[in-house]
């Protein structure tokens, strides 16, 4: 196929869309049994969805059907704990978020916030009311549910949250504002972390979570305009203008930040696979441009350096599959530690910018083009990098497990 620039002038692309599959240390290969059929529902899932999703990422548009679909494959459960939600084991999720960001990053960060942040928001802390009421809906991409913890003046620093929830007769009264939020101008629910603020109460100065419908009076949700990243799903500046809830808007488990704490531990590691996700098909597209490319009278693939800078991709690559399928077997047996997810976002994220930086440049010009894919993963990396704790904050808290002591401050 080729790209059109001016009337009459085609530049080549190439097949970068090939599943190649590349496991050197047979790291996946005794997948089986429900996690090889989810890991499969996610691959077709991923590959119909592409095209429609690059085209809404060349355009920075929402494409809100895709999240049913998401859905009606069951992709959304990631190894969430509860008897409403499907079944998954943590392999098995972490495959769905590597596969799925594979075809697409947006999609990726759908699954991450849909079911990652929201549904398990929900599930862990939720009412039995709010469960029954939300949780299949939220299951099945019918509504759309968002996380709503950073705040303008407030990323890495999110303890330091400054939006209040107020004590108003029987209900409550929430002021503040959010940033970043995926899915919070959607028209769905937002879980909203507050801090209470009310003298004498027993709960002032907790932090506590609220199952806010988007549509309530004073929840003003902006779409983040001008990314050069994940331009498929939306992200919004939320401001919460004196939001009146009822008593029971307060998802009675939550208490303390360390319950949004135990949220993001637990999806940290979802990161870590999503960006593995991305450096695979980096690796895959660097690949095959390399076996079908000529230049000199010869493929790429025929060049010394081409083929060192393949190994090298091919070392970080595999770390990357082996980092994760261990955290995958010690999240299972209830032993991963919350700094052992830091470390494989730390690594993965890190690596995956490195593997997409050198399949950028082995592409050469055509490495820019959106129809080679390379270059629309290189700019989703930079915010999965980013995303759930930046480096800095992963490597404090590393640094505070191995020292004891802590640089935050």
């Amino acid at each position: 196929m080729a790209t059109e620039l001016f009337p009459g002038e085609k530049v080549p692309t190439y097949d970068v869309a090939k599943t190649l599959d590349v496991d050197y240390y047979a790291v996946f290969a005794d997948v089986a049994g429900a996690d090889r059929e989810i890991w499969s529902r996610a691959r077709e899932v991923g590959q119909r969805l592409a095209p429609r999703m690059r085209a809404a990422w060349d355009r920075a548009e929402y494409p809100l059907e895709v999240v049913p679909e998401l859905g009606a494959a069951h992709l959304f459960a990631d190894a969430v704990d509860h008897p409403d939600v499907p079944a998954m084991t943590p392999l098995a999720a972490g495959l769905v978020n590597m596969e799925v960001s594979r075809h697409d990053g947006s999609l990726g960060t759908i699954v991450a916030v849909q079911g990652g942040l929201a549904l398990r928001t929900l599930a862990l802390f939720g009412s039995r009311e709010q469960q029954v009421r939300w949780l299949g809906p939220l299951q099945r991409g019918e509504v759309l549910g968002s996380f709503a913890l950073t705040e303008p003046d407030h990323g890495s620093d999110s303890t330091s949250l400054e939006t209040v929830a107020l004590r108003e007769g029987d209900g409550w009264l929430l002021r503040g504002a959010k940033k970043w939020i995926g899915n919070g101008a959607s028209g769905g629910i937002s879980f909203v972390w507050a801090r209470v603020q009310c003298a004498g109460d027993p709960d002032d100065g907790s932090v506590r979570c609220f199952l806010v419908e988007q549509d309530t009076p004073g929840y003003v949700g902006t779409v983040i305009q001008g990314k050069a990243a994940l331009r498929a799903i939306h992200q919004a500046h939320v401001l919460l203008d004196d939001v009146r809830l009822p008593a029971d808007a307060v998802l009675p488990g939550s208490h303390s930040f360390k319950d949004a704490s135990t949220v993001l531990f637990a999806t940290r590691s979802g990161v870590a696979w999503s960006a593995l996700g991305h450096a695979t098909a980096c690796f895959e597209a660097a690949l095959s441009y390399a076996t079908q490319r000529e230049q000199f009278g010869r493929p790429l693939a025929r060049f010394q350096m081409v083929q060192e800078r393949l190994s090298q991709m091919l070392a970080q690559l595999t770390s990357m599959q082996l980092f994760l399928r261990r955290l995958a077997d010690l999240e299972a047996a209830g032993a991963m530690r919350p700094t052992q997810a830091s470390l494989a976002k730390y690594h993965c994220t890190r690596t995956a910018r490195d593997i997409a930086r050198t399949a950028r440049d082995m592409l050469g010009g055509n490495g820019i083009l959106l129809d080679n894919g390379v270059m629309q993963h290189l700019a989703d990396i930079e915010a999965i990098h980013t995303y759930e704790g930046t480096e800095s904050v992963q490597a404090l808290l590393l640094g505070r497990d191995l020292t004891g002591v802590g640089a935050f401050v």
